[in-house]
């Protein structure tokens, strides 16, 4: 067996992320209480005391099912699994699909949760490292080259962790023709899809435009709902069954509190008004991010975020990014994502869609590492 590898930046964040003042590492929209989800849907708290503590059906119950299909071109319940979270997803999407030593083309930078559970199961991993000079910008020729006729699976996260970009129609493309042209798998983790920053047009899906894909979606990121731990795949049907058949040995099924008040959340009436919310939270975040990084004489470069709570910035300062975590998080009580974690050295990502005295909180204590690091 190969040597276990760990997910380094779940473990620190797991460790770490109740323990600080200021965690500025969360990937997520600042998240809503069950009160204002429900106030969203004009209920209250006491509406929710008769539902049944029972076992809901495993796959998802096929109103929820339904729902999440619905927000899919050309998708029906039965393209859909619910899982605890995308996590759960991603790991039966890799063991269903994937045997020791077969072969798995990754888009980096990427969830490094999907490249560890691919390592941890024998799989042999080549990279396709985005342009971090373009934007960014995916090289399709470089992807085409890497796929080969032993590749299982192509990994891709759109928009992109920890980068915030959505990639372009072209792009898309030929991340499907290299899957298309030799019967891969095409793995797309699309948690990111409705916190688009500065267009309301939500990021396509990659379903649909081939019939081997496996398009991943959760309600932590977007939608400010990470408590209640639901996630899904949609995919081809037997492909989706083949997965639900190895869910009935992990989790078995979510809590019936959690598929009612996420079937409540992505119902027409509420999912526009927590999307709405996302956006605003955005948009504030970011445009106090930008100041903060107008006023530290160019330590930070960095590509802006087409989506997503997250920033990925370069910096100029001589010390390695796990370092000044440890640094930052030891002195300063705040929680940053080393780039490390990404295989980025001399960069760090850092969240945005906070409550504003949070966000400029944890800045002003970064403000102060950078000016020890500089002196």
């Amino acid at each position: 067996m190969p040597e276990f590898q760990p997910f380094v930046m779940e473990q620190m964040m797991s460790e770490w992320e109740n323990a600080v003042d200021v965690n500025l590492s969360e990937s997520g929209v600042h998240p809503m209480t069950v009160g204002e989800l429900l106030a969203m849907d004009g209920r209250e708290m006491n509406d929710l005391a008769d539902i049944g503590m029972f076992y809901p059906q495993a796959n998802g119950t096929p109103e929820l099912r339904q729902t999440i299909a619905a927000l899919y071109d050309g998708a029906a319940a039965d393209n859909v699994l619910v899982t605890i979270g995308a996590a759960e997803a991603n790991y039966l999407a890799i063991t269903t699909f994937l045997e020791p030593g077969d072969e798995v083309v990754m888009v980096m930078p990427n969830y490094m949760q999907i490249w560890g559970i691919a390592k941890n199961r024998g799989c042999r991993i080549r990279e396709v490292h985005l342009d971090v000079d373009n934007d960014w910008a995916l090289d399709a020729s470089a992807l085409a080259e890497a796929v080969t006729a032993e590749t299982k699976m192509i990994v891709v996260v759109n928009p992109n962790n920890p980068t915030g970009r959505i990639m372009a129609e072209a792009e898309m493309d030929a991340v499907v023709a290299a899957a298309e042209r030799v019967g891969a798998w095409l793995l797309a983790d699309e948690v990111y899809r409705g916190a688009e920053r500065e267009r309301d047009e939500e990021t396509p899906s990659f379903f649909g435009r081939y019939d081997k894909v496996l398009a991943q979606g959760s309600m932590s990121k977007a939608y400010g709902l990470p408590g209640l731990r639901v996630g899904w795949t949609v995919g081809p049907a037997e492909a989706v069954a083949a997965m639900w058949r190895r869910h009935e040995y992990t989790t078995i099924s979510l809590s019936m509190l959690s598929d009612h008040l996420t079937r409540t959340a992505l119902s027409p009436t509420v999912r526009p008004q927590i999307l709405a919310r996302t956006r605003l939270r955005l948009k504030g975040g970011y445009g106090l991010l930008g100041e903060w990084l107008s006023e530290q004489d160019g330590v930070f470069t960095g590509t802006p975020p087409d989506a997503a709570a997250i920033t990925f910035l370069k910096y100029d300062l001589p010390v390695n990014s796990t370092e000044w975590m440890e640094s930052l998080r030891d002195e300063s009580s705040v929680l940053i994502v080393p780039g490390d974690h990404f295989g980025l050295d001399q960069h760090i990502r850092v969240s945005f869609a906070l409550p504003e005295a949070e966000l400029l909180d944890g800045l002003a204590r970064i403000s102060d590492s950078v000016q020890k690091l500089k002196g």
